[in-house]
């Protein structure tokens, strides 16, 4: 993955708990950067990386995602005290996507999604328990004529729910039935049988070997994540029937 240093912070996105903004970086690239300093700290980046990878091996298609990172001296030239703190708060690695310039908002109702990505997605969103794809915010951007996934800081809710990864990875995800897509994904069981073949054992290392020493917790080690993710996705999985059951309800 690549790294890429900040150059110029350019403007906030006053969207999320993650306090985004577009920063160019020294490749003249334009990127929305999630800050290591924001609320939920390193398991928002954590998050967004591993599901974020999750989802580019599985077919999806997500912007590029780099390590970003951040020198104090950037917050100098910044008149909002918020920016600055959070700038000094992140010195060191953050994570970012790349810019999707002119890239519009997903509205299922004009899109039509087809059944085919609408259960790729619900799968997807299931298997990595992320609780934010909801028709409030669908996270999805039309770009190019490709609809791109975009802010997994909210997956891997196992962060937040308590408890121990090892115990919560059988669990079935019941907050799918907010899925924007759901109602659109009728090929559940079919997207099951494509993509759990995909996020093989060595992929899933692959992922999660992403990780930044630095922003793992003390008592978390890379293979806590890819023992939860090795059982999310072993079959019999709870998350499937769950979403099938709430399509149904």
């Amino acid at each position: 993955m690549r790294t890429v240093a900040a150059a110029r912070y350019v403007t906030p996105l006053r969207e999320g708990g993650s306090l985004p903004a577009i920063v160019e970086g020294d490749d003249q690239g334009l990127y929305v950067v999630k800050f290591r300093g924001a609320g939920q700290g390193p398991k928002a980046l954590i998050a967004e990386l591993v599901a974020g990878e999750v989802a580019r091996e599985l077919g999806l298609d997500v912007p590029e995602i780099v390590y970003f990172t951040l020198e104090a001296e950037l917050a100098r030239s910044e008149p909002d005290p918020e920016i600055q703190e959070l700038i000094r708060a992140s010195v060191g690695l953050n994570v970012a996507l790349d810019y999707l310039p002119g890239s519009v908002a997903f509205d299922p109702v004009a899109e039509k999604p087809a059944a085919a990505f609408a259960s790729s997605l619900v799968w997807f969103d299931a298997l990595v328990a992320n609780i934010d794809r909801t028709p409030r915010n669908t996270n999805l951007l039309v770009w190019h004529g490709r609809t791109w996934l975009i802010d997994h800081g909210a997956a891997l809710y196992v962060h937040h729910a308590g408890g121990d990864f090892a115990s919560r990875a059988a669990e079935p995800f019941a907050k799918v039935k907010d899925h924007v897509l759901l109602p659109f994904a009728s090929e559940l069981r079919e997207a099951d049988e494509r993509l759990a073949a995909r996020l093989t054992p060595a992929a899933i290392e692959r992922i999660v070997a992403l990780i930044p020493d630095e922003w793992l917790a003390e008592d978390t080690k890379r293979e806590t994540y890819a023992e939860y993710l090795r059982r999310r996705v072993t079959a019999p999985r709870p998350f499937l029937e769950e979403a099938i059951r709430a399509r149904a309800l």
